[in-house]
Order: structure tokens, then C-alpha cells, then sequence
């Protein structure tokens, strides 16, 4: 029987996985792909490095460092993610839009696991699955963008695309895109996975204690009753759990996270990219699973050329534009034995579109019968920038397109396996409402994000909880 990741969780839903059926992966490697094979297509968002030299040796020394995970636990995630595509656990993908190098600190790493950690109890104990947590964080230090530049006051520079690339002040020196911030970032990387590490082995069994929560913010929610009745439902079930003797559900603890990132920086992947004998094929070891966005999903560009190789997990961003015969053919390439666990589909299509769009592709990927998770990013179809500048996104807006995601799927007999969320651990204001109906003049007080808007912890919270209190409602 295949042993989920999280089958050391304390409320790990043991009967369930006891039903569960073997999956095998078949694997595969393709005989004409190289780690480097990207450079012969054509890469978008890639920065313009002024010096070649400097880069090569960049590459050359960041290759040699070591990698950030391993082999096999790329492999136990793959085998949980096939149990994902069949409905038999859900996935939580979640973390900073684009991590900066400042916030690598103990307490932001420490909040944000513990808030992925509450996030994954609450849809565990409410969807009555094993969740599986995968973070965005340990690589996502970059960011696609809609322009080259930016101007203000009559000066053009290169734009921010995140701590690996160049900084965020509007100065030249800053915005010119330095290699060597690609072994900066492998450095912060390795010291995100060794904190994450060593919290999830022993570091947050407190978090076990749902009594103990900052939940303060209920009060403001017209739903407080029905989130009470829920938090102590889970307190319930783990006080149950520890009566029984079996486990000591505080010092038993051990919390499998794996992270992910946009494989978009191309030179950085592919100088962690090994081939591993044992399984016969190439991996990129840093991170668990890659994924490829929007704006680079290309058929016959660089990112889908360099994807197509690694025996990862990987996932590709689905817009609204996205046709069902292109999104076919995305598929034949990126999972051409249609091996179970390999490709997730993260749909990303606007709270106004995805009505419109998402069902004729759920009906053409079910007609060719073709193995893949799907999932939904809420977040970034339902980005606007107001008048006073800021980016945001509304919560009511969010909610609604996963919602719609979990009818539509349930309509034509898909499942939605999984959601995919830009989230803090810290009390940030950058998306409007939630309980606190958070509105545009408070927005100014903890915007941090230099990039796009991330829901707070109370806001990620009360999403949880709403996804829970909707199944529940569709079930029962």
C-alpha cells in the first residue's frame, strides 16, 4: 500500500488510508532532452543580464552547491498527488507570491508553517481527507511581469522581478539584474528548508491545540457560531485521539512539508538539475514540485521544454484564454504515458470567467481520458489595482471562484483536488474584506507585498473554514 505523506499526522485519517489502493508510476525519461535543451527555444521572462561572463560563472558555481531536497521525497510526493487526482486527499498549496531575501527570518518562516499547518487541520477534519501541504516558498524568490519596465517621473528601468533578479528601489543600480542574487537566493532557499525541517519534526505540536489559536477576529464574522462549532469539533477529535493512548498527539508530531515554486528563473533550475541513478532519470532538487505559469506555458517554448524532462511533480497556470485543444496538447507533452502524480492543472481563471471557461476543458481532458489534478487558484484572476495604486483582491471574489470551482468540477464528474493561495502568516493588509472587512483606506497600515496581494492569516483561516462549511453543505 502506498504510505501518504502525511501518515504521521495525528488525525491522518487512518481507516481512510487503509481503503486506499496502490498507485503505481510508471516514469518515464525523454531521450531527447537535456537540462539545457531550453536554450534552443525561445524563454520569456528571463532577465536581460548585461554581463554573460558574470552569469556563466554564476551557473557554473551554483550547480556545484547542494541541492535543497531529494530524490526520494520528490518521489513520495509524486505518489500523493496521484492519490489527490483520484479524490482520495486534497492538496493545499500555499505561501508568499515572492519571498524576499529580508524575510528570511525564524518568525516569518515560523508563521507562516504554523498557518499552513492550522489551514491543513481544518480541511482535514471538515473534507474528512489527508491534506497534503506544499508551500511556496525555499525558491520563489522571483515573479513573472506584464512589462520589461516601468516609468515614473519620465525614468524607465528594468521592473522588479523579485529578490533573485535585482531590488525593489526604483535606482538604477538596484533594478539592474545581478547573477550573482541567484546564489543568494539558493543560500536563502537552503536556510528556509533546513528551518522548515526541523519545525515540522518537533517544532510545531503546539499548533495541535486548536484552544490555543488567535481566533479573536470570529467575533467579527457573521458565521462565528458555525466556526466555533468547527474549531472545537477539531479540538474534540484530537482530545479523542490522545484519550485512546495510542499516540501522544503532542510529542508524536511529525509534519511532512514539501515546497514549490514558478520554475521561471530557467538558468537557476537547471543548474539544480541531477541526474539520480537509482531512478534512472533527471530531477530538479530544489524544490519538490515546479510549476510554469500563464505567460510561459508555451507549447514550444523554453519553460514547457525544460518541464518536459525532470521526473518532478509539475503543474502548469490555466487561464480563461486557454483552449481546450492548445491545453491538450500541453498534456502530450508534459505527461506523454499519462503517469499518475506527475501534472497538476492549477486554473486561474477570474471570479467572472470561470463559469464561462473552465467547462469545456474539464470536458475535453475527461474525454481523452487523460490522468491529471486539477486544482484552483483563486488569487490571481482576481487581481485590480484601485486609484490610490495599490494591487488587491477581494475576499469575496476569491471565495467565490473556488466555490464555483467545487460546483463546476462536481457538474461534470471531476474532482477539484486541491487550491493554491497567496498567503501570510503575518497580519498584512493587502486584500480587502474577510471578517474584519478590511476596505481601501486600511490597506495602507501592513501593505508589504512588492509584488501581488497575499490573504493575512485570519483571512487564509476564514477561507478554510468557508471551503469547509461549503462541502459540507454540498454533502449533507
Amino acid at each position: 500500500m502506498v504510505s501518504l505523506q502525511l501518515q504521521d499526522d495525528i488525525v491522518d485519517l487512518r481507516s481512510h488510508c487503509t481503503r486506499a489502493r496502490p498507485l503505481a508510476l510508471s516514469g518515464f525519461q525523454a531521450t531527447d532532452w537535456a537540462p539545457s535543451s531550453w536554450q534552443q527555444r525561445v524563454a520569456l521572462q528571463q532577465p536581460g543580464y548585461e554581463d554573460a561572463e558574470a552569469l556563466t560563472k554564476t551557473i557554473t558555481e551554483l550547480a556545484q552547491q547542494p541541492t535543497l531536497v531529494t530524490a526520494h521525497e520528490v518521489v513520495q510526493l509524486k505518489l500523493a498527488l496521484a492519490q489527490a487526482q483520484e479524490g482520495r486527499s486534497f492538496l493545499l498549496q500555499g505561501g508568499d507570491c515572492a519571498e524576499s531575501f529580508s524575510e528570511c527570518t525564524t518568525s516569518i518562516i515560523t508563521d507562516r508553517l504554523q498557518l499552513l499547518l492550522q489551514m491543513g487541520l481544518i480541511l482535514m477534519h471538515g473534507l474528512q481527507q489527508p491534506v497534503i501541504r506544499v508551500g511556496r516558498f525555499a525558491g520563489q524568490y522571483a515573479k513573472p511581469r506584464s512589462a520589461d519596465t516601468e516609468s515614473r517621473n519620465g525614468v524607465t528601468l528594468p521592473v522588479f522581478r523579485g529578490d533573485s533578479v535585482n531590488r525593489p528601489e526604483f535606482n538604477e543600480a538596484a533594478r539592474r539584474p545581478d547573477p550573482r542574487r541567484l546564489l543568494e537566493a539558493h543560500a536563502r532557499s537552503a536556510l528556509t528548508m533546513n528551518m522548515t525541517r526541523a519545525l515540522a519534526e518537533n517544532g510545531l505540536a503546539h499548533v495541535y491545540q486548536p484552544s490555543g489559536w488567535d481566533l479573536d477576529w470570529l467575533v467579527h464574522s457573521p458565521l462565528e457560531s458555525k466556526h466555533r462549532r468547527l474549531i472545537g469539533s477539531i479540538s474534540e477529535s484530537l482530545q479523542f485521539i490522545r484519550s485512546l493512548g495510542e499516540t501522544d498527539a503532542d510529542n508524536e508530531v511529525r509534519t511532512a512539508f514539501h515546497t514549490s515554486h514558478e520554475a521561471l528563473l530557467l538558468h537557476y533550475e537547471e543548474a539544480q538539475t541531477r541526474y539520480v541513478p537509482g531512478h534512472g532519470s533527471w530531477f530538479n532538487l530544489s524544490t519538490h514540485f515546479p510549476w510554469i505559469g500563464v505567460r510561459t506555458a508555451a507549447l514550444e517554448g523554453a519553460h514547457v521544454e525544460y518541464l518536459r524532462g525532470i521526473s518532478n511533480p509539475v503543474a502548469v497556470k490555466v487561464g480563461p484564454s486557454t483552449q481546450a485543444d492548445e491545453l491538450l496538447r500541453l498534456i502530450d507533452t508534459l505527461n506523454p504515458h499519462n503517469e499518475p502524480g506527475r501534472l497538476t492543472l492549477i486554473t486561474r481563471m477570474g471570479h467572472p470567467h470561470i463559469a464561462q471557461a473552465l467547462p469545456a476543458l474539464l470536458r475535453a481532458v475527461s474525454r481523452e481520458g487523460q490522468r491529471v489534478l486539477w486544482i484552483c487558484d483563486p488569487m490571481h484572476g482576481n487581481t485590480e489595482t484601485l486609484a490610490s495604486g495599490y494591487k488587491t483582491r477581494r475576499f469575496d471574489n476569491i471565495l467565490g471562484e473556488l466555490d464555483q470551482a467545487f460546483d463546476i468540477h462536481a457538474a461534470h464528474g471531476t474532482h477539484l483536488g486541491g487550491v493554491h493561495l497567496e498567503i501570510s502568516g503575518d497580519d498584512v493588509t493587502e486584500c480587502l474584506g474577510g471578517a474584519r472587512a478590511l476596505n481601501e483606506e486600511q490597506l495602507s497600515r501592513n501593505y508589504k507585498s512588492c509584488v501581488d496581494p497575499r490573504l493575512n492569516r485570519e483571512q487564509s483561516l476564514e477561507l478554510a473554514l468557508m471551503v469547509v462549511h461549503k462541502a459540507q453543505r454540498r454533502t449533507g
